[in-house]
């Protein structure tokens, strides 16, 4: 199997974790529905959380690249076109609590300038934008497919700003359950 085949045959195993958050509700305590449900800030509400814990965003990783097949269903982009993809940790104290990935096509990102985030976090710019419009709310209970760290449940929705879209995915980590007392679901 070449690397592209085998590339393609893991993403789409991929695509089939992703459900509706009504469909995770039953498995999913009140504690975790809380986190994962919530459509505002997730960096405001972890910093609350965080209490006196210092709040950091580590960028590990930022290129022009193909989404995996599950992105690019997402986003009703053709497999064969480039995005802007950036992964990041959201940080307390320096200890990840969560893994971002977020993925906008290339050809909509003019004069969006998000190349120029470096360690701040995506939402501190897309809450500010007016008109801003979020899909519904897709989990998974799958580990983030670019971060060795785990977690309980994983979230995506897609962000609009007019003809711009991005593709945000946010994957709890176990360190998030532990400092919070949360349940292992």
């Amino acid at each position: 199997m070449t690397r592209n085949h085998a590339e393609r045959h893991a993403n789409s195993r991929l695509s089939a974790t992703w459900r509706p958050l009504p469909a995770g509700r039953p498995a999913m305590s009140p504690a975790w529905w809380a986190w994962v449900a919530t459509r505002d800030s997730l960096t405001a509400r972890l910093i609350e959380a965080g209490a006196e814990r210092s709040f950091r965003v580590r960028l590990l990783d930022q290129r022009l690249g193909q989404p995996r097949l599950d992105e690019a269903q997402a986003l009703g982009l053709p497999l064969d076109r480039l995005a802007w993809l950036r992964e990041v940790a959201l940080c307390l104290d320096e200890r990840p609590w969560v893994v971002a990935r977020s993925v906008a096509p290339l050809a909509q990102m003019r004069g969006q300038r998000l190349e120029r985030l470096g360690e701040r976090s995506l939402g501190s710019w897309l809450f500010r934008q007016p008109g801003l419009v979020r899909s519904p709310i897709e989990v998974t209970v799958a580990p983030a497919p670019f971060h060795t760290l785990t977690g309980p449940w994983g979230r995506r929705s897609v962000f609009r700003h007019g003809r711009f879209a991005v593709l945000v995915q946010e994957f709890f980590l176990d360190a998030m359950a532990d400092e919070l007392g949360l349940p292992s679901r």
